[in-house]
């Protein structure tokens, strides 16, 4: 079983203008993918071991507790690990663990269970309940323990939970089930009455369907920035207005020992015996599955008699079994929109993909043949299959480099994490630090002086590292703070207090605000002495030639667009949206300059395109009103609850404060400070 959330499910159901091929690959992914539960419960089905974190803690160990509910070491990393095989099932290769924890998913999982923790206690105190019934029903309902519309049975729901990765108990996963209905009924019975009217849902889908074409005759500051002349009192006039604006912040350098992963990982070996337990355990990352290139030709029964496309499409079968060509049928008979114009063809597809009654008839097939007719909630098919692969498994051989270059990285993170808390907590002193560094071999050196956003030397923007950084104070060495390359442990050795700097210091930047006020300034005022020419012009291109400018027609926009050298601007927005066919507006001041716009075409919404459009619409502004309702109640409810962090915990299990990562929106207790980063 795989793992998709609930938003993707909703959207993916909500998008009835799919093309028909898309919507019976997307049905079968939708009843594997259901499992997520709702609100902020996830579980998960199968999650590979190589996605679980290493900690060093047991799973036992209490990370954080809410009114005296313990968050355990064990529900994180479940929880991380579910995350992790969601972001590899939608981005693969390119979303690995280091980049999630540089997003800080780290922290926003403990935020995560934190909150849901907190939803509980709230819904405890209100008194809600849920019942065994209601649980059960949940369970027989959900469509991943379904089979052809009716649920799977005891035996196979109990098998699902047991082959897990790692297994479910019964409990457990009811008890998942519990929390979550008791969310779901604390939040309908706080804002499940907010609703939009229908006057605010017309207003909504016309905001944001209306379109417009223009004429846009950009005049950008850039272009007359060539014109500008500065003189020594204009620079020193803008200096003296705005000195505090061209203050230089505090600035400090630091001596640090850098775990290079990199080095860590260049010396780094993989028995054999590992390399092949890695391949048994994962060996399904290694096999292309069996699939199936074939033709289709579809009749659709929704809406029509079922008996009347029945007879249909047996009279299109006779003609196909007959020889005729099959490509040449489909683009004549077949009503799926998606590949008609192809043949029917909807390329290779593996199992999976399709609904169940289509991939087990193209899946028992030879190359060549043409099946019965094949009845699904679709309708009739008439399916040719085109070619067969089989399933195809590369061996250990042909994998074991790229398994051992995974396998050193993942050695290599680990124990570069391992030697820098272990110089960290040996490193009393800033000479403790120098010592031991230069005795272990790891990378020693001083960094030039930076502000809190600079980049730090060679190890580029470090954010986190340097407000550690400006939060020791002398004589301090740090704990050891995540970077891109490996793990640093700092110590401040120099300080530049913050200071307002004479001209002198900062005349580029000066000179550069002036040139860039008075190319604007310039900027609107052409565009605002040619703005009246072009308003009474009666050839508006014309009239812009006449002075040197070009006319820049756009497609349809709708509101929020970028426009080629104008940018995303309200203002332009407001004015193309109110002016009539053919009404020229103002200069209008822009990020890039100014601008003259001419409103050529509109596309405005009717009223029909609204009441088709309005239910989904209606529940998605619902929502969003329910959801912002909802998050300001409980952020307020938590400053009565009682949060409590093990910092110590906190800080062997992330990483450290230093986890290269944003912190999350801080985790309040009642008069508490929110966690330390």
């Amino acid at each position: 079983m795989r793992y998709h959330d609930r938003a993707t499910i909703v959207v993916s159901e909500v998008r009835a203008h799919m093309t028909m091929l898309d919507r019976m690959r997307r049905h079968k992914g939708w009843l594997k993918w259901s499992l997520a539960l709702v609100v902020l419960t996830f579980v998960v089905f199968y999650i590979p071991d190589f996605l679980s974190i290493s900690t060093g803690a047991a799973p036992g160990q209490v990370l954080a507790n809410v009114e005296g509910n313990p968050i355990t070491v064990g529900t994180f990393t479940r929880r991380y690990a579910t995350q992790m095989n969601a972001y590899r099932q939608a981005y693969g290769g390119q979303m690995n663990e280091q980049l999630l924890r540089q997003l800080g998913i780290d922290r926003q999982i403990l935020q995560q269970l934190v909150d849901e923790e907190a939803m509980v206690a709230e819904a405890k105190r209100q008194g809600i309940t849920v019942s065994d019934v209601e649980i059960r029903e949940r369970i027989l309902n959900m469509p991943a323990f379904q089979e052809n519309g009716k649920f799977v049975g005891e035996l196979r729901y109990r098998q699902a939970l047991q082959f897990n990765t790692p297994p479910f108990t019964v409990t457990e996963f009811e008890e998942n089930i519990r929390r979550a209905l008791m969310i779901e009924k604390l939040r309908s019975s706080i804002a499940g009455w907010i609703a939009v009217t229908d006057a605010e849902v017309a207003d909504e889908y016309r905001r944001r369907n209306e379109k417009v074409k223009l004429d846009v005759v950009p005049i950008t500051a850039d272009a007359f920035k060539g014109q500008v002349t500065v003189t020594d009192a204009e620079l020193q006039a803008q200096f003296d207005k705005n000195k505090e604006s061209y203050r230089i912040g505090e600035k400090r350098k630091m001596k640090y020992a850098l775990v290079d992963v990199d080095a860590v990982r260049a010396n780094m070996t993989v028995p054999d015996s590992e390399v092949e337990a890695f391949y048994n355990q994962n060996r399904q990352q290694y096999s292309t599955p069996a699939q199936v290139r074939a033709s289709h030709i579809l009749l659709k029964t929704e809406g029509k008699d079922e008996n009347t496309v029945r007879q249909q499409a047996e009279a299109v079968l006779k003609r196909a079994q007959a020889g005729e060509d099959f490509a040449a049928l489909a683009k004549q008979f077949s009503e799926d929109d998606s590949n008609k114009d192809k043949g029917g063809d909807l390329d290779y597809f593996g199992k999976g993909r399709m609904v169940p009654e289509f991939e087990a008839a193209a899946f028992a097939m030879k190359n060549g043949q043409i099946s019965d007719l094949v009845k699904t909630q679709f309708g009739f098919h008439i399916i040719k299959v085109v070619d067969n692969q089989p399933e195809v498994v590369r061996s250990l051989d042909q994998v074991k480099p790229e398994i051992v270059d995974q396998l050193r990285w993942q050695k290599a993170q680990q124990a570069a994490e391992a030697q820098a808390k272990a110089l960290a907590s040996d490193a009393k002193t800033p000479a403790d630090l120098e010592r031991l560094a230069k005795e272990r071999s790891v990378e020693f050196r001083e960094s030039g002086l930076f502000s809190a956003s600079d980049p730090i030397d060679a190890l580029g923007v470090q954010p986190e590292l340097a407000s550690t950084m400006f939060g020791l104070k002398e004589g301090e060495v740090s704990t050891p703070q995540r970077v891109a390359r490996g793990w640093v442990i700092g110590t401040v050795s120099g300080r530049q207090d913050a200071y307002v700097p004479t001209l002198a210091e900062v005349k580029d930047k000066v000179r550069e605000d002036v040139v860039r006020d008075k190319s604007a300034a310039l900027a609107k005022e052409r565009a605002t002495a040619i703005a009246a020419d072009l308003k009474t012009a009666k050839d508006f291109a014309a009239a812009a030639k006449k002075h040197n400018l070009e006319v820049k027609p756009t497609e349809l926009l709708a509101r929020g667009a970028a426009i080629p050298d104008v940018g995303m601007s309200e203002e332009v927005d407001q004015a193309a949206f109110s002016l009539p066919i053919k009404g020229v507006s103002d200069a209008i001041a822009t990020p890039s300059g100014t601008a003259i716009i001419r409103v050529t075409e509109r596309q405005d919404v009717t009223d029909a395109q609204i009441a088709s459009g309005r239910d989904e619409l209606r529940e998605e502004m619902n929502q969003q009103r329910r959801d912002r309702f909802f998050s300001a109640y409980m952020q307020k409810a938590k400053t009565n609850l009682k949060i409590n962090i093990n910092q110590d915990m906190l800080a062997q299990v992330l990483g450290g404060p230093g986890s290269n990562a944003p912190s999350p929106a801080p985790i309040r207790s009642s008069g508490r400070p929110p966690i330390k980063r």
